[in-house]
């Protein structure tokens, strides 16, 4: 996966836009044009606060299915994604949670985003919705079949989950890489907002060997630079948000602030970091 051809940048931050609660969803409020309207407003910050990419995701869709989510769900997204590409011309990416790849690849195919997040891509995870296995060969299966070069960024050891073998992270990164084809993987800390440590990091960097490693949560403006030494990109959303709360919306200081911390960190490294053109389509 070559990060600087997608995102223009050889160390991307993706801003994560929360999707309100969707058709079918416990909390769903019955106003799709309340979520695009926040999802729009989202994406917007976002781009204008400096980051390279944007994932959209049904976080406030909890508690989740555990593989396959419902047809109103895949429609209401596609229609949030095409919005929001009306709006921004960064890199769009998608997490169907909690771990439907197969419509991930399916929205992403049909209105040409980027990429993709996947929770579980390979081994057994126990999370609160029970076992989710991986089904990689499925997903790529699916993915060629569609005539669709999507990438894939997939979570190992993810967050709000334990493994069923034994937690070798280095193993379950060459795993994820080797025998489950992924683009990229991602490493988070045990829970959203909790980041990973340097430790792991770095032991996840080396068994990479080459593929990007991206850090899953709890990156702020004051960890940042520290992280980013050991990773090549970023994923980043609760510390975005206004008063750093989760059910907020996205705060277009404290993005440019995250932002900032990060290239002010790469440039002290005296690194060449290529920062992206934004534009937003009025």
């Amino acid at each position: 996966m070559d990060l600087y051809q997608l995102f223009k940048t050889r160390t991307p931050i993706i801003g994560v836009v929360h999707l309100l609660p969707l058709p079918t969803s416990p909390r769903w409020g019955g106003s799709l044009k309340t979520v695009i309207d926040r999802a729009e407003q989202e994406a917007t910050a976002l781009a204008s606060g400096g980051v390279d990419g944007i994932i959209v995701e049904n976080f406030f869709d909890a508690p989740f299915t555990k593989n396959q989510v419902d047809p109103a769900v895949v429609s209401a997204m596609t229609v949030v994604v095409q919005r929001i590409q009306n709006l921004v011309t960064l890199p769009i990416g998608l997490n169907v949670l909690r771990n439907d790849a197969k419509s991930a690849v399916a929205i992403a195919s049909c209105v040409r985003a980027q990429f993709i997040r996947v929770n579980v891509f390979t081994g057994v995870m126990a999370t609160d919705q029970g076992l989710i296995e991986g089904e990689a060969h499925q997903i790529l299966r699916y993915r060629r079949e569609l005539g669709s070069d999507v990438k894939i960024l997939a979570d190992v050891l993810v967050k709000h989950a334990r493994p069923l073998s034994s937690p070798n992270l280095t193993v379950a990164v060459k795993d994820t890489i080797e025998r489950g084809l992924a683009d990229a993987v991602i490493l988070s800390g045990w829970a959203t907002g909790s980041p990973p440590n340097i430790e792991d990091l770095e032991l996840a960097c080396g068994a990479a060997n080459g593929t990007p490693v991206f850090i899953g949560s709890g990156a702020n403006w004051e960890n940042v630079g520290t992280l980013m030494q050991a990773a090549d990109g970023v994923i980043v959303s609760s510390s975005l948000k206004r008063h750093g709360q989760i059910e907020q919306p996205i705060d277009p200081i404290r993005v440019s602030q995250f932002v900032e911390a990060a290239r002010r960190s790469w440039n002290s490294k005296g690194e060449t970091k290529s920062i992206s053109s934004v534009t937003i389509r009025s």
